[in-house]
């Protein structure tokens, strides 16, 4: 895998066409023995083991992984997606302790909100104020949606 994770390091941020020509050269062939040596070492490990488990889950579904080697678009890992929303999830976790579950909910909500913000590079404070603003001179419900951080203009 570290090799392949080279490699990702190499073309991350190139054009869909050069990602996957990279690939097919370096990862292809990476990928190709990584299965064969799954298929090789599950006979002699323990069927029980988490070893085995993992093995078995990662040879059902080799088509899948695979894709990655033909869709430059596709990441070979979540890694990216799961540091984006790492601070929504410690914050909607820690809601958990509020006092409430009404309190929790209204936490979490806001936190997602504000995190929301940030991911589309919106200032959460003016956001937020703007919104709340808008809302107490009266806007409509049936515009709710333009009150999103996504559709935010300063």
């Amino acid at each position: 895998m570290a090799k392949l994770w080279q490699v990702e390091e190499t073309v991350r941020g190139q054009s869909p066409d050069a990602r996957v020509a990279a690939r097919q050269e370096t990862s292809n062939a990476v990928v190709t023995e990584l299965f064969a040596l799954w298929r090789r070492s599950l006979p002699r490990i323990s069927g029980k083991s988490k070893l085995a488990e993992a093995i078995r889950y990662a040879t059902s579904r080799r088509s899948i992984f695979e894709r990655f080697l033909t869709d430059g678009r596709i990441e070979l890992d979540s890694n990216i997606v799961e540091r984006a929303i790492r601070p929504q999830a410690i914050t909607r976790k820690n809601s958990l302790s509020a006092g409430s579950d009404g309190g929790g909910r209204t936490w979490a909500t806001i936190a997602t909100l504000l995190q929301t913000a940030k991911m589309n590079s919106v200032d959460p404070q003016a956001w937020l104020i703007q919104t709340l603003e808008r809302i107490a001179n009266g806007w409509p419900s049936s515009e709710i949606d333009a009150l999103m951080p996504w559709n935010y203009a300063a």
